[in-house]
C-alpha cells in the first residue's frame, strides 16, 4: 500500500499488549488488524476487547494482506525469530526491547530486512515524548555548553513483587541491563550520540527469587543473569557516562543527569513520555524548571512515526540500526562483567532528528 493508514499486527498478547493495543487503536494513522499469541484463546479475548478483527496464530495474522507493520511483543528469546518470520511474510518489523539476545540474532534480522528491502524498527520509543525531546532541544540550544558527564541509574528490589510471571525477566536477554537498561541508554545515544568504549563490573545477589503475587505466589525460581550492572561508557567525541542497573536496591531510582561545561540537566525518568525536566546554570543554588513541550501520547509512538516515515518514504527514528547499537552496549557491557577488560563498539548509530513542533499523534495525516 502507498497511501492510508497502515495496518498492523500485533504478536504477544502478554502484560504489555494492552497498553500497545489503547495507544495504536487511539492512532488514526494506523489500523490494528490483528492479533496473535501461543495462547490462541489469550488472543481471541484481546481481540474482542480492542475491536481487533482478526486474532490467532502467528501464520493467521502474517496472511492478512493489509497488515504491513508486525508489532512483536514476543518474549525476548523469541524476538528475532519472529522478526525473521514476519519479514519473510513481507512485514515491516517493531519490536520490544531488545531487538535480540545477541548480536549474531540481530545481525540476521537486520540483514533480512535490508535483503528484502524492508523496516526495522525497535523500542523503546520513549525518547520520543515531551520530556526528553524537550531535553534534546535544551541540549541543541547550548543551555548546558558542551556535555561532559552523565550520571545514569536504574535502582528497584526487581519486578517478581508485583509480577505474575516475572520469570523470563532473570532469564538470558533480560535482566536490569536488558530489560531497563534500553531506556537509559537509548536516551543517551539518541541526545550524545553513539558509544565507543564500555567498562563494567557485575553482580548477581541471589540465585533464586520468589513470585510475590498472583496464581504463583510464592514459587522459587532461578535467577540466570547479573543483577547489579555498573558501566562506564564513552560517548564518541562526547561525554562519558557512569551507569548503574540493578534489581538488588531497596532505594528506587530512575535518574539521568547531563553535565555540561555551562550547567546541567535533570532528565525524567526514561522509561515515561513526560517531564519534569530541570536545569541547573554554574552558580545556581536550585534546579530550576524547563518547559516541556511535545506529545505525552506514550507507548507506540515509535510505530506511528515508522508508519507515517514508510508513506512517506523517510528514515524512522527508533530504527533498527538505533537498537543494534544500544544491543551492542548491553553485549558489551555483560561481556566485560565477566572477564573485566574494556570492550571499543563497532557499530554506530544515527542521531534520531527531533519530532516536528506539530507533529501530532491523534492527528490523521495519511489519507
Amino acid at each position: 500500500m502507498s497511501s492510508g493508514p497502515v495496518g498492523v499486527a500485533i504478536v504477544g498478547a502478554g502484560v504489555i499488549s494492552g497498553t500497545y493495543l489503547r495507544q495504536l487503536s487511539s492512532f488514526p494513522d494506523v489500523r490494528v488488524l490483528g492479533i496473535a499469541d501461543l495462547d490462541t484463546a489469550r488472543a481471541a479475548t484481546a481481540a474482542r476487547e480492542h475491536g481487533v478483527p482478526v486474532s490467532g496464530t502467528v501464520e493467521t495474522v502474517l496472511a492478512v494482506p493489509e497488515v504491513e507493520i508486525v508489532v512483536n511483543l514476543t518474549i525476548p528469546a523469541a524476538h528475532a525469530a519472529v522478526a525473521l518470520a514476519a519479514l519473510r511474510a513481507g512485514k515491516h518489523v517493531y519490536s520490544e526491547k531488545p531487538l535480540a539476545l545477541d548480536m549474531d540474532e540481530a545481525a540476521k534480522v537486520t540483514a533480512e530486512a535490508a535483503n528484502l528491502d524492508l523496516l526495522v524498527g525497535n523500542a523503546p520509543d520513549t525518547f520520543l515524548g515531551a520530556g526528553l525531546q524537550s531535553a534534546a532541544k535544551a541540549l541543541a540550544s547550548g543551555l548546558i555548553g558542551t556535555p561532559v558527564g552523565v550520571t545514569a541509574a536504574f535502582q528497584s528490589l526487581g519486578p517478581e513483587s508485583w509480577h505474575p510471571n516475572p520469570e523470563f525477566l532473570y532469564q538470558r536477554g533480560a535482566g536490569p541491563l536488558f530489560d531497563l537498561g534500553p531506556y537509559y541508554l537509548t536516551t543517551l545515544v539518541a541526545l550524545l550520540g553513539p558509544a565507543a568504549r564500555v567498562a563494567a563490573s557485575t553482580r548477581r545477589a541471589r540465585d533464586h527469587r520468589v513470585i510475590g503475587s498472583g496464581p504463583k505466589a510464592g514459587t522459587a525460581f532461578a535467577v540466570e543473569v547479573p543483577t547489579h550492572v555498573n558501566a562506564l561508557i564513552d560517548f564518541a567525541g562526547s561525554a562519558s557516562a557512569t551507569t548503574t542497573f540493578s534489581f538488588d536496591s531497596p532505594i528506587r531510582r530512575e535518574m539521568i543527569e547531563i553535565i555540561g561545561t555551562e550547567g546541567a540537566l535533570s532528565l525524567p525518568d526514561p522509561n515515561t513520555f513526560e517531564g519534569p525536566l530541570l536545569a541547573r546554570g554554574p552558580h545556581d543554588a536550585e534546579w530550576r524548571g524547563l518547559p516541556v513541550t511535545g506529545t505525552t501520547a506514550g507507548r507506540g509512538l515509535g510505530v506511528l512515526d515508522m508508519a507515517r516515515s514508510l508513506r512517506a518514504g523517510t528514515p524512522h527514528r527508533a530504527s533498527g540500526a538505533l537498537a543494534q547499537h544500544v544491543l551492542e552496549i548491553m553485549t558489551a557491557i555483560g561481556d566485560a562483567g565477566e572477564d573485566g577488560e574494556a570492550r571499543r563498539l563497532h557499530t554506530t548509530s544515527p542521531t534520531p532528528p527531533p519530532l516536528p513542533d506539530d507533529w501530532d499523534p491523534l492527528a490523521a495525516t495519511l489519507t
